[in-house]
């Protein structure tokens, strides 16, 4: 006799085997070359400087179509040298290469009066303008959002800075640029990031505040900046109207600390480190295996039954201080042990084929969540994330081969794409200034002995 739930689950993975062919064939990033491009019909001028948040947010608009016209001064902006220890790549630093993707790039020293006529030309002609720089400096130069939207009033201006552009702080912004640790420590995030001290009277020295591992303060708010962007957009379709966008980097952090701020206000209470554990539910976080760590997630009731199946600690589901969702949670570092304590008998691998094994030979009920805590190299091996183009090798003119991130969308009609790799300082001087401006090689001969690109 057939059981009709077994029916069901050959039906489902019969029909997840033709969705997967379906969507793949779909939006497989090798065939984004094919198909249209969403932002094609924009200009952008990224003029950002010191920071990664304004190329990041450019990085996006490129990869969906826009044309992203970078801006440097004519020795390159100081973000081309930041790179791991000092590490370069033909003279560019590999955290700029990562950035530099699908960008025409060109010079302009916008300390001179003529670069800044250069610029304020070049911004009657774009739709979109991107810059760091200390709140009121553009605007004091004549080529801020107040200058530039008179000419151009479909303009769409976004303005990255620590404080934002306004507030008691933000004159605290004119005396250093957008740094990421300071936006992460500004947000909160850091507080409650780390591992908590066991002894609060002899705190060790990894017991701190930890910041994280990536310029997340930037990268965020480059994203948020995006998100800004795309509804100002969405704005001026209707209206014609363009508008200035002021985006705080700590201010998209916060956005990401959850009900951190709702606790403090409804409870006083403030959200500390908490390490590996999480304070909401339980089992949820990381376990040493022998061969590194493993994340392992079984925090309702029925999911908190099939891990100690898998386990084969039954008896955990009776201790008193596990029997209850909120129990497992107010116990959340001895029910931590309790894990901690089986996983290390086994490898990354065996612990995932004996989840595996219980679940689709339905051992029991419940379902665990497991996966082992990849290293950057282990990542940068995984086939899944080559096959989806999240991984990929681009063939650059400049750079040669490069290895890097692709784009973590994929699109069924207008995919994002990466073209090429970065360009040089001032490679597109050239092209950009006839193209937009109609300079003649003469002219730019001139402007270039001048120091002014």
């Amino acid at each position: 006799m057939v059981n009709q739930n077994d029916e069901l689950i050959g039906e489902a993975s019969i029909l997840g085997a033709e969705w997967t062919q379906w969507i793949r064939a779909q939006t497989e990033p090798a065939r984004a070359s094919d198909r249209p491009e969403a932002l094609d019909d924009l200009v952008v001028l990224d003029v950002s400087s010191g920071s990664f948040a304004g190329p990041f947010c450019s990085s996006i608009l490129a990869e969906w179509g826009a044309e992203v016209v970078r801006i440097e001064p004519p020795g390159g902006d100081i973000t081309r040298q930041f790179s791991p220890f000092g590490m370069e790549h033909q003279g560019t630093g590999l955290a700029y290469l990562a950035e530099g993707r699908n960008k025409l790039h060109i010079t302009c020293r916008l300390e001179t009066a003529e670069g800044r006529r250069l610029f304020r030309r070049l911004a009657a002609k774009v739709d979109i303008a991107i810059e760091s720089y200390a709140p009121g400096q553009m605007d004091g130069w004549g080529i801020g959002y107040r200058q530039l939207c008179r000419a151009n009033p479909r303009l769409i201006y976004a303005a990255i800075s620590t404080y934002g552009q306004f507030g008691p702080n933000a004159p605290r912004s004119v005396l250093k640029p957008d740094y990421d640790v300071a936006d992460q420590a500004l947000s909160g995030l850091v507080y409650m990031t780390g591992e908590p001290a066991q002894d609060p009277r002899r705190p060790q020295p990894h017991e701190t505040p930890t910041k994280s591992g990536n310029w997340m303060g930037w990268y965020a708010g480059g994203a948020w900046a995006v998100f800004g962007i795309l509804a100002a957009l969405q704005h001026r379709h209707r209206t014609g109207e363009g508008q200035l966008v002021d985006v705080s980097p700590p201010e998209a952090l916060m956005r990401f600390t959850e009900d951190a701020v709702l606790y403090y206000d409804k409870a006083g209470t403030i959200r500390k480190r908490v390490g590996v554990v999480d304070t909401s539910v339980s089992p949820y976080y990381f376990v040493r295996c022998k061969d590194g760590h493993q994340m392992i997630a079984g925090f309702s009731d029925v999911n908190f039954t099939g891990l100690t199946n898998i386990m084969e600690r039954p008896e955990l589901r009776q201790d008193p201080r596990f029997t209850t969702f909120v129990k497992r949670t107010q116990n959340r570092l001895a029910l931590h042990a309790e894990v901690e304590q089986w996983s290390q008998q086994y490898t990354s691998q065996e612990i995932l084929a004996k989840v595996q094994d219980y679940m689709q030979s339905k051992r029991g009920p419940g379902t665990v969540a497991t996966g082992r805590v990849n290293s950057p190299a282990e990542t940068f091996q995984e086939g899944h994330w080559w096959e989806r183009g999240s991984l990929t090798k681009v063939e650059d003119p400049i750079y040669g081969v490069l290895s890097m991130q692709g784009q973590p969308w994929k699109a069924t009609r207008t995919p994002p794409r990466m073209k090429w790799a970065c360009r040089l300082v001032g490679h597109d001087n050239a092209y950009v200034y006839m193209k937009y401006l109609g300079l003649s090689a003469s002219k730019l001969s001139e402007y270039k002995k001048r120091g002014t690109i």
